[in-house]
C-alpha cells in the first residue's frame, strides 16, 4: 500500500445478533464513516457449533445496514462472526476502519497499526482440511500483508481467518462429484478447516516450511503451528476471509498491535505481556484470543473434564475459561475470544493479540 493510512478500532456492544443500532448511531454522528470500514469482527451468543445461525444472522443484519449507506460495497467488507459468549464474554462487534492520512509516517520510524484483507477462492468441499486450503490461505495472507504495507513477518501480530465447514449437503455434493471429504463428521470438519487455515498462515509467514507439510499433517502434527493465527469456522461462507493485523512504518496514528502465546488456558503471564508488558501505561483498545481445552486432558498436571462433557461442548468450556482469565487482567469482558485452537499456538494454548494506543 503506497499511501499512508490511519487505522481505527471501534468496539460496540450488541443486544443480540441482529442489533445494529450502536453502529448506526456512530454512523449518524459521523463517528464512523461507512465508506472507510474494511472489517467487522463479532461475538454472538450462539453455541459456536455447526448449527450456530447467529453468525449468519449477524452478518446479514450488518450488510443490510451498510448497504443502505454504501450499496454493493458493503459486500466487500470482511466480516468475521464468532459464535459463543460463554461466561463473562460480552456480545459485541469490533469495527475496523482505514482512512487515508494527510500526516506523514513518524519521523523516528515508529510503526503504527496496519490492516490488510483478502479472500481465497471458493474452498471445494473435498479440499477442505487439506493442502489445497493451506495453500489458498497462505496466498491470501501474503496478499493481505502486502496490502497493509507490513514488510517484515515479525511485524505481523495477528491473522484472523474465517473459514468454511462441511455440512451434510456439502459432503453429499463432494461425494456425488467423486470426491472424498476429509471427514463426514460435520463438527470435526470445523477443526480440520481451522487447522488447515492456521497452517496456511504459518506457511505464509515463514513459521513452517512448505516441504514439512502434507494433507495428513492437519490435526495430527500438532507441533506445527502458527503463533499469530486465529481461525473460526462457520457455515455462512464457502471461502476463507483473511484479515492481517500488524505494524508498518508507512502507517500513521496512535494504535499498534502486539501479541503473545498462551501455553495453556490459564496462562495469565502471557496475557499480561501481550496487553501491556513494558508499555503498561498505554491504553488497551481490544483483545483477540484463541481458546482450547487441552487435548491431553490436563492443565498443569491437573485433570480437567472439558473434553468428556457430553452436555456442553469443550469449545464452549474453553471460551468461558480463557475469557474469564483475559477479562480479569484487561478489566473488561468485551473481548474477542474464539474456541478451537488447532495449530493456533501450542496444544492447549493459543494466540492472544492486543490493539493498544500510545
Amino acid at each position: 500500500m503506497s499511501a499512508s493510512y490511519t487505522t481505527a478500532v471501534h468496539r460496540i456492544a450488541t443486544a443480540g445478533p441482529a442489533d445494529t443500532r450502536g453502529l448506526e448511531r456512530m454512523i449518524d454522528k459521523a463517528e464512523i464513516d461507512p465508506q472507510r470500514i474494511v472489517a467487522i469482527f463479532g461475538k454472538t451468543e450462539g453455541n459456536g457449533c455447526v448449527n450456530d445461525f447467529t453468525r449468519g444472522y449477524a452478518t446479514q443484519s450488518l450488510r443490510q445496514l451498510l448497504a443502505g449507506h454504501i450499496g454493493a460495497a458493503a459486500n466487500e467488507i470482511a466480516m468475521v462472526m464468532s459464535g459463543g459468549t460463554e461466561g463473562v464474554l460480552t456480545p459485541h462487534i469490533t469495527v475496523i476502519t482505514r482512512t487515508p492520512s494527510a500526516s506523514p509516517p513518524a519521523a523516528d520510524g515508529a510503526k503504527a497499526l496496519a490492516v490488510g484483507i483478502a479472500r481465497t477462492p471458493t474452498i471445494a468441499p473435498a479440499a477442505l482440511g487439506r493442502m489445497a486450503q493451506v495453500d489458498a490461505v497462505a496466498a491470501a495472507v501474503n496478499d493481505a500483508r502486502r496490502q497493509a504495507g507490513i514488510e517484515a513477518s515479525s511485524d505481523v501480530h495477528y491473522v484472523q481467518i474465517k473459514c468454511p465447514l462441511l455440512t451434510s449437503a456439502r459432503i453429499a455434493k463432494a461425494e456425488a462429484a467423486g470426491g472424498v471429504p476429509v471427514t463426514t463428521d460435520t463438527y470435526k470438519s470445523m477443526g480440520y478447516s481451522r487447522g488447515a487455515s492456521a497452517l496456511g498462515a504459518a506457511l505464509a509467514l515463514g513459521e513452517i516450511e512448505a516441504d514439512t507439510l502434507a494433507d495428513d499433517h492437519v490435526l495430527k502434527a500438532m507441533d506445527r503451528f502458527s503463533r499469530v493465527a486465529s481461525a473460526s469456522a462457520g457455515s455462512e461462507l464457502n471461502y476463507c476471509e483473511v484479515i492481517v493485523f500488524g505494524n508498518s512504518a508507512t502507517a500513521t496514528g496512535d494504535l499498534y498491535a502486539a501479541h503473545g502465546v498462551m501455553n495453556d488456558a490459564i496462562d495469565a503471564r502471557a496475557v499480561g505481556l501481550a496487553i501491556g508488558g513494558e508499555n503498561a501505561d498505554h491504553r488497551l483498545v481490544q483483545v483477540f484470543a484463541k481458546a482450547e481445552a487441552d487435548p491431553s486432558g490436563q492443565v498443569r498436571g491437573r485433570r480437567h473434564t472439558m473434553i468428556d462433557d457430553s452436555d456442553i461442548n469443550h469449545t464452549r468450556h474453553a471460551r468461558a475459561v480463557v475469557g474469564g482469565v483475559i477479562a480479569s487482567i484487561a478489566g473488561d469482558p468485551m473481548i474477542y475470544v474464539s474456541g478451537g485452537a488447532e495449530h493456533q499456538g501450542p496444544a492447549g494454548g493459543g494466540v492472544v493479540a492486543a490493539i493498544l494506543s500510545r
